[in-house]
């Protein structure tokens, strides 16, 4: 009877402790939520070169299916410029003009090449 009881609480110290070593998933480790309604960026999506004339075809960012010149996740310094003229949606954390959780009939669509 001492050792089952003995063996009991192994057993319950082993399944306690590995529990508490898995770690508790972060923020930083999450995927990050595509955007509802967005085409799905290739997995080699790239950004736009510094260079490109804004609204072009190659000034867009892959990634999050927006003109690279106005990508506020990719250039958070571009924020106060969209909060300033009353284009942000608090709640999602993006312009609203991009916002495809409030604005799911929005159709953000990239220029075609020569433009």
């Amino acid at each position: 009877m001492k050792i089952h009881l003995i063996a009991l609480a192994l057993c319950a110290l082993a399944l306690g402790g590995a529990a508490c070593s898995r770690e508790a998933p972060s923020a930083e480790k999450a995927a990050p939520e595509p955007p509802t309604g967005a085409a799905q960026a290739p997995a080699n999506a790239a950004h736009a070169p510094g260079d490109v004339k804004p609204g072009s075809h190659e000034d867009w960012c892959g990634e999050h299916q927006v003109p690279e010149s106005q990508c506020s996740r990719c250039n958070p310094e571009l924020i106060p410029a969209f909060k300033a003229t009353g284009d942000w949606c608090a709640e999602h954390g993006l312009p609203e003009s991009q916002c495809l959780k409030c604005n799911p009939d929005l159709k953000i669509v990239r220029p075609p090449k020569g433009s």
